[in-house]
């Protein structure tokens, strides 16, 4: 039987209301937690960027001063 068959007899708004509501209220646990962890995720490679970028500027500024510092 397929599922197309077993919601063929139903109301409209049983396939387009009923059916997502409930999908919503059984997995919406698992659905914030799986939203919340790639957000997170997505913060967390934000921020190693943010970092990473940060020291190199931080290096290389600190590099041509030594060096500018050297010729004198």
């Amino acid at each position: 039987m397929a599922v197309r068959e077993i919601f063929a007899g139903m109301p409209w708004w049983v396939k387009w209301i009923a059916v997502p509501v409930i999908a919503i209220v059984v997995f919406g646990g698992l659905i914030a937690s799986i939203v919340g962890f790639v957000i997170g995720l997505l913060f967390k490679i934000l921020l190693f960027v943010i970092l990473i970028g940060g020291l190199v500027f931080v290096v290389r500024k600190f590099m041509s001063s030594s060096s500018s510092r050297g010729d004198w």
